[in-house]
């Protein structure tokens, strides 16, 4: 019998969203004259994105901008964050976990499949918030 304690680590370890890996960036160096004549030029434009277009030319890769949140009601995120961590869902989990390991609490057929369900859903859970807030900085505005 799998512990329903590890059946949780397991499913909550594993890696939801695969990080982007973006390359170290570029420094350089002007002079107070040459910046101001480059920030003229660029007419409002981000500096950064105007000397790439001028480096790179029709080549350029659009960058993603990462300002304003797409999280749509940061209210009711907060909320159902706040909810989550007052829940004490994982401790109460855990104690349910040691119950079991310690033989205090009997287990069942059927008790151990509601527990690796309630595993499932909770990991799942996570795994949809962690997707969504991810996703969320990585769609940009």
């Amino acid at each position: 019998m799998i512990s329903p304690r590890h059946d949780f680590n397991a499913v909550a370890a594993e890696e939801v969203v695969e990080k982007k890996v973006y390359p170290p960036p570029f420094s350089l160096r002007l002079t107070l004259e040459e910046r101001a004549r480059l920030e003229a030029e660029a007419d409002g434009k981000p500096l950064g994105a105007y000397i790439r277009e001028r480096l790179l030319g029709d080549d350029v890769t659009p960058r993603t901008r990462r300002g304003n949140s797409p999280v749509k009601d940061k209210e009711a995120l907060g909320r159902v964050m706040g909810a989550l961590g007052a829940s004490r869902l994982s401790a109460n989990l855990n104690q349910l976990a040691r119950a079991v390991n310690t033989g205090s609490l009997p287990v069942t057929p059927e008790t151990e499949a509601e527990l690796q369900q309630a595993c499932q859903e909770v990991a799942q859970m996570r795994a949809d918030l962690l997707r969504a807030l991810v996703g969320a900085m990585d769609d940009g505005p």
